[in-house]
């Protein structure tokens, strides 16, 4: 590569972060460590009008969780700062002004509601009214007006912008990392607002200039950022600049049919969109979060990386550290990728599983002592349970359903599992209480040895005590081995457990 490696995510605090743009800082992030490089942000604050309280801090606190934080950015490592675009406009006016003097931008004074009539006129006759080389010097502008009638209505203090003045009859060749060669016609673009009259640039100046200034080398950035590419790259030449390489990822899709998934699918499909759970102003909507909803981190990056990039393997399951060995932007699609939350869940099962049951055992016992208000257990016997549990879970936040019966004794019995206690079972049961209090050992081991030496001694079948047995203690036909369950409640508990079953079924 021709130059270092500097890439950038440029968010606008205007709302939470969305999960495709964390994919956007993920790949950002993934192509500066593949290649020693930089991987930075900046803040896109330039519309007052849009921010919103909280949500920088919210992008920060995400991509502090995700474990893919910037190495520059408002407050670290500032090289290039400042790091918000708001505190930086004094820049953009003498880049505004330059484009003016070289001829590749003008001044246009055209009120809100003349543009809106020359819609209405277009419409009415089936027309779209696009403001570029076909009409820029019909309307009210410093191509039609002279320097100095210009100076004297900016002096008076009239409303203006600053508008690029897109070449005619001109085919860009242009070319994408992901996309190859690309075209764009001239004449179908619009002359875009680079600067307003409040002080303040528009999107497209401030993204240029700071792209340069900050030494950018790629920008990787969503595809619906590609009908821009013509514009930068021809502010980069109007500039006399070298522009970086672009990358444009393919959109995140809706998980059922086409279409771009947005923010409100989450909370109407039941999944997050969001890294972290979100509230806004009015405290009255809460939109979820994946570390809110019990996700780890690494299972949303291993997930987001293979949202539109594969190693051309059939392997699933990346390190972080894995992930910068193998990325590369020369496997990204082109085509949209669809959003599976049931894809999603299943590599935070895979990623539960790889936690230890110590550090397991610290977030579920949390869980018992908010619904409780204590845990009986010992740490070591709450590890034993996690790990007898944990490999039906999803997500922590099962432990508790998958286990309440360890903690609480059964306070209603499961219809259909009721179906296997007939007649003849309160005696087993009474014989079966009589075995247990003789056991010393109360191990799980031992305890099945003697039960089952029991039954086969007296030649009681295994379907009569057993499923009975579970019944009493779990209230239904499931859970875990069932001899490891009456170690752990031990020999007190399942004796009272029985004797409950014996009087109530």
């Amino acid at each position: 590569m021709s130059k270092p490696v500097r890439v950038r995510f440029a968010p606008s605090p205007t709302g939470p972060l969305h999960i495709g743009g964390v994919r956007t800082a993920l790949f950002n992030y993934l192509f500066a460590k593949k290649n020693n490089g930089v991987f930075y942000l900046r803040i896109e604050d330039t519309d007052q009008n849009r921010f919103v309280q909280g949500a920088e801090a919210y992008i920060f606190e995400a991509l502090d969780w995700l474990g893919i934080a910037p190495s520059e950015t408002v407050g670290k490592n500032e090289k290039f700062g400042p790091y918000r675009q708001s505190e930086r406009k004094a820049l953009y006016k003498q880049y505004a002004d330059q484009l003016i003097n070289s001829g590749w931008a003008y001044y246009a004074f055209d009120t809100a509601e003349a543009l809106d009539f020359h819609r209405k006129q277009h419409e009415e006759q089936g027309k779209t009214f696009i403001y570029n080389w076909h009409n820029r010097e019909k309307l009210d502008t410093s191509l039609v007006i002279s320097k100095e009638e210009t100076e004297k209505r900016i002096a008076a203090g009239e409303a203006y912008v600053i508008r690029f003045k897109t070449p005619v009859n001109e085919t860009l060749h242009l070319h994408d990392i992901i996309r190859g060669d690309i075209n764009f016609e001239t004449n179908l673009l619009d002359d875009k607002v680079l600067f307003k009259s409040d002080g303040m640039p528009t999107y497209h100046l401030a993204n240029i200039v700071d792209d340069h200034l900050m030494e950018t080398s790629h920008v990787i950035r969503g595809e619906e950022w590609l009908p821009s590419m013509p514009l930068h790259c021809l502010l980069y030449k109007a500039f006399g600049w070298e522009g970086p390489e672009f990358a444009h990822l393919p959109l995140i899709l809706k998980p059922i049919g086409n279409g771009k998934l947005s923010k409100r699918d989450g909370d109407k499909l039941g999944f997050p969109v969001f890294p972290l759970e979100w509230t806004d102003a009015s405290s009255i909507t809460k939109s979820m979060g994946y570390r809110e909803n019990g996700y780890f981190p690494e299972a949303v990056i291993n997930f987001l990386a293979l949202l539109g990039w594969n190693d051309g393997t059939d392997q699933e399951l990346f390190s972080l550290e894995e992930l910068v060995e193998k990325f590369d932007l020369n496997r990204v699609h082109k085509s949209g990728a669809k959003f599976d939350p049931d894809k999603n869940k299943w590599f935070n099962h895979q990623y539960l599983q790889k936690q230890s049951d110590e550090s397991l055992v610290e977030i579920f016992e949390k869980d018992i002592v908010k619904k409780l208000g204590k845990c009986d257990f010992s740490f070591v016997e709450m590890t034993k349970i996690t790990s007898l549990i944990k490999e039906r879970a999803n997500f922590v936040s099962e432990f508790w359903e998958l286990s309440n019966f360890f903690f609480e004794a059964p306070t209603y019995y499961d219809e259909k599992a009721a179906k296997n206690w007939n007649s003849t079972t309160p005696e087993l049961m009474e014989q079966l209480i009589a075995v247990l209090e003789n056991i010393e050992d109360f191990t799980s081991a031992n305890i099945e040895t003697i039960v089952k030496d029991w039954m086969t001694t007296n030649e009681i079948g295994m379907g009569k005590v057993m499923q009975p047995f579970r019944l009493s203690l779990v209230g239904a036909l499931k859970g875990p081995h069932l001899f490891d369950i009456v170690e752990l409640i031990g020999k007190e508990e399942t004796i009272k457990r029985l004797e409950k079953a014996i009087t109530t079924l």
